[in-house]
C-alpha cells in the first residue's frame, strides 16, 4: 500500500501577497484567517488590498499561544460564528498548524496556508502538532484534510529572521538522516523508498545552496538560492512526510524533540534547533556512542543547531536520566531501526553529547 497526502496547489512567487485574493476567490468569498500581529504585518497592506480588491469577506483571529486543543476549540468555535468556508493560516509552523487542524474539523471548510518563514515544513505536512499551553508536546494529529493551496511569498521570506531558515534547513536534513536508517530492515517499502529519495534531494539542495541562501536571507535579498532552500525546507520536507505505507518510519530526532519541548530550559529554542540536537543523539546512537557522522556534524554547525544542553534546573545527571527514560517512541517502530533505541542508549548518547564538537 502507497499513500500519498499532500497539498493540491504549491504556489511560490515573490510578491504572491498581492495576488493572494486571486487565487483564493474561486475557492471562497467568505475566510477566517487565523494569524499572528507579526505576520499580520509582513503580508500587509498588499494582502488585504488583494483580498477586498476580488470581494472576499474577511475575519481576522490572532493566535496567542501554542496550537493547542483549547486554541483549537476556541478557533473551531470562531469559524462556525462566522460562517466562513474557507480557513487561511498566515505565519509560522505553531499558526499554520492551528489552522490546518481548525479546517480539519469542519465539513465544507477549506484550508489555505501561506507561511511567512521557512522554519518548518508545516504548511506542507499532513499532520497538525498540538502542544499544550506551556509549548509541551502533546501529540501529532494525522489530517484528514490536505490545504487546497499553499502560498509562498519568498520576499516575505528573505525578510525574516535568518534564524528560522536557518532552523527549517536543520529540520528538512533530518528527514533523510531519519527515513535512511529504516532501509537497512525494510528495504522493499516504496513509500520509504520515495520518503528518502524527497528527502535526499532536500540535503543536496541544502548543501549546493544553503550556505548562500543564508547569506541572501541575512541581506533580505531573494535570490535562486534562497528560493531552491525555501522549496526544499516546506515542499520537499513536506513531501517526504507526506508518503506512507503500512510500516510507519517515524523520526527519531523529532521524537527527542518532542521530550525537549517538555524541557523549561529549552523553550526558546526553535523547532529545528531542538531537532538538530536530536539528530546529534541519533548519530551518536547509530555509532553505539562513538563519534557523530562527520558530514552531518558539519552540517550542523554550519546552520548553528545547538550542539550542547544548556544549563538544567537542579541534578544535571538526575535530569539528563530523566529526559531518556520519558522519550515516547514504540518497541514496534525501535525494532525496525538498525541501532538500538533505550532509555539505556539516549542517556549515553546524552551524556556523549557533553563532549565539545
Amino acid at each position: 500500500m502507497l499513500a500519498i497526502k499532500s497539498p493540491q496547489t504549491y504556489y511560490h512567487k515573490s510578491g504572491i501577497r498581492a495576488l493572494a485574493g486571486e487565487y483564493i476567490a474561486p475557492l471562497s468569498k467568505h475566510i477566517a484567517i487565523i494569524t499572528t500581529t507579526r505576520a499580520w504585518e509582513a503580508v500587509n497592506p498588499e494582502l488585504e488590498s488583494s483580498l477586498r480588491a476580488h470581494g472576499i469577506q474577511y475575519a481576522v483571529e490572532f493566535l496567542t499561544g501554542e496550537c493547542s486543543e483549547q486554541a483549537l476549540v476556541e478557533h473551531t468555535d470562531k469559524v462556525k460564528e462566522q460562517g466562513a468556508t474557507l480557513v487561511l493560516g498566515i505565519g509560522g509552523g505553531r499558526v499554520l498548524d492551528t489552522a490546518k487542524g481548525v479546517g480539519n474539523r469542519l465539513d465544507g471548510v477549506s484550508i489555505v496556508t501561506f507561511p511567512t518563514v521557512a522554519a518548518t515544513c508545516a504548511a506542507w505536512s499532513p499532520i497538525t502538532i498540538i502542544y499544550n499551553e506551556a509549548g509541551g508536546h502533546e501529540r501529532s494529529q494525522p489530517l484528514t484534510k490536505m490545504p487546497v493551496l499553499v502560498l509562498v511569498d519568498s520576499e516575505v521570506i528573505a525578510r525574516s529572521d535568518v534564524r528560522f531558515l536557518k532552523a527549517g534547513i536543520v529540520d528538512a536534513l533530518a528527514k533523510w538522516y531519519e527515513f535512511r536508517p529504516y532501509q537497512q530492515k525494510n528495504a522493499d517499502s516504496l513509500a520509504l523508498n520515495l520518503k528518502v529519495m524527497a528527502a535526499r534531494l532536500a540535503v543536496d539542495t541544502f548543501m549546493a545552496f544553503g550556505q548562500q541562501a543564508v547569506a541572501d536571507n541575512q541581506q533580505q535579498r531573494v535570490t535562486p538560492a534562497l528560493i531552491k532552500v525555501i522549496d526544499a525546507n516546506i515542499a520537499m520536507a513536506g513531501m517526504a512526510n507526506s508518503m506512507r505505507d503500512d510500516f510507519p518510519a517515524p523520526g527519531v530526532a523529532h521524537a527527542l524533540h518532542n521530550r525537549m519541548t517538555h524541557q523549561p530550559e529549552l523553550h526558546h529554542w526553535l523547532h529545528g534547533e531542538k531537532v538538530g540536537f536530536g539528530l546529534l543523539l541519533q548519530s551518536i546512537l547509530e555509532n553505539h556512542g562513538g563519534e557523530p557522522d562527520a558530514v552531518l556534524l558539519t552540517l550542523l554547525k554550519q546552520f548553528d543547531a545547538p550542539l550542547r544542553l544548556p544549563t538544567l534546573d537542579g541534578n544535571r545527571e538526575e535530569a539528563l536520566q530523566k529526559m531518556a527514560q520519558e522519550v515516547k517512541f514504540s518497541a514496534q517502530n525501535a525494532a525496525r531501526l538498525p541501532f538500538t533505541l533505550s532509555a539505556t542508549t539516549i542517556l549515553q548518547a546524552l551524556k556523549a553529547s557533553e563532549r565539545a564538537y
